[in-house]
C-alpha cells in the first residue's frame, strides 16, 4: 500500500510540475496564434524547433492530382523584446509586435517551380518547367484588441513570376496565450497578369507542344479561401500542429486548361521538438 500511495504521490507531483512549466510559459508567445510560431517561450536570445509534418495536397495548382509528401517543421529563431528574426525551411524573415495589435512580417523566401513531372498523368507534358525564383513577403497583421481574438491581415507576395496580395479575416479559439490552440482564416486572394499567366496561362509555344488551347489571362481576382490551424503542447517540449486548407478558384482561373479542378485542398500534420 506504501508503494501505491508513493506512486500516486511521485505522478501527481511530476503531472503538477509539467502543469506549472506550461503555465509559466502560457503568457510567452509574441502574438497567441497557432498560425505565428514561436519557440522562444518569452525568452530573448536563440531558440529552436525541429520536427516533421506530412501533407496530403494537390500535384500543382489547379491539378485533380493528390498525393502524400513529407516536410520538415519547425524554425532557428532569435528574440530580443517584440521582435523575432527566423530562419524556416526556405525562408528567412523579421516579425515584430507594436502597440499590442500590429504584427509585421518581412521574408524572403524560395520558391519551387512547377515541372511537367509534377502530373503522374501526363497533364503538364508540353507547357516545360515554370522557373524558380526568389520572392519578397511583406505581411501586416492586426487584431481588434490585445487578446487576438479577432483579427485582420494583408500580405504582399512578390517574384519574377508576378506577384499576389492576399486580404483576410481570422478568429482565435481557446484561452491560453502560448500559441496553442485553434484559429479560422478566410481570404480573397489577388494576382497579377504575370502571376495569373505563370501558374495557369498557355502561350503559342506551349500550346503547340501540349495540344492544349492557347490561354492568356489578366490581372485580378484569383480565388477565395479558408483555412484552419491547430497547434498544441503534448508536454514541455514537444508540439503537435496540423492544418486544413481550401482554395476556390474565380472563373478565369476556372477556364485555363491546367485548372483541371475549381479548387485547391490541403490537409497537414506533423510534430516539433522545441529544445
Amino acid at each position: 500500500m506504501k508503494k501505491i500511495t508513493s506512486l500516486l504521490l511521485a505522478v501527481s507531483i511530476q503531472a503538477l510540475l509539467s502543469q506549472t512549466a506550461l503555465a509559466q510559459n502560457e503568457n510567452t508567445a509574441l502574438v497567441p496564434l497557432p498560425s505565428i510560431d514561436d519557440f522562444t517561450r518569452g525568452n530573448d536570445g536563440w531558440a529552436f524547433g525541429l520536427g516533421l509534418g506530412v501533407e496530403y495536397e494537390t500535384a500543382y495548382e489547379g491539378s485533380d492530382e493528390f498525393g502524400f509528401e513529407a516536410q520538415p517543421a519547425g524554425a532557428v529563431q532569435w528574440r530580443r523584446g517584440d521582435d523575432i528574426f527566423y530562419f524556416v525551411g526556405e525562408a528567412l524573415g523579421w516579425r515584430g509586435l507594436r502597440s499590442d495589435i500590429w504584427l509585421f512580417d518581412a521574408a524572403v523566401a524560395f520558391e519551387e517551380g512547377r515541372e511537367e513531372g509534377d502530373s503522374d498523368d501526363g497533364r503538364l507534358i508540353g507547357l516545360g518547367n515554370t522557373e524558380e525564383s526568389t520572392q519578397l513577403v511583406l505581411q501586416a497583421r492586426r487584431a481588434f484588441d490585445a487578446d487576438w481574438r479577432y483579427w485582420l491581415d494583408g500580405r504582399v507576395v512578390t517574384s519574377d513570376n508576378g506577384s499576389l496580395g492576399i486580404f483576410g479575416v481570422g478568429r482565435r479559439f481557446g484561452e491560453r496565450t502560448d500559441g496553442s490552440g485553434s484559429e479560422i482564416g478566410i481570404v480573397a486572394v489577388y494576382h497579377d497578369s504575370d502571376r495569373a499567366n505563370t501558374d495557369f496561362g498557355i502561350n503559342a509555344r506551349q500550346s503547340a507542344a501540349s495540344g492544349l488551347n492557347q490561354t492568356v489571362l489578366g490581372g485580378g481576382f484569383r480565388s477565395v479561401g479558408i483555412n484552419y490551424t491547430y497547434r498544441n503542447y503534448i508536454n514541455q517540449n514537444w508540439q503537435i500542429f496540423g492544418e486544413v486548407l481550401y482554395e476556390h478558384f474565380g472563373s478565369d482561373i476556372r477556364r485555363s486548361p491546367i485548372a483541371r479542378s475549381n479548387y485547391e485542398a490541403e490537409v497537414g500534420v506533423g510534430f516539433i521538438y522545441v529544445f
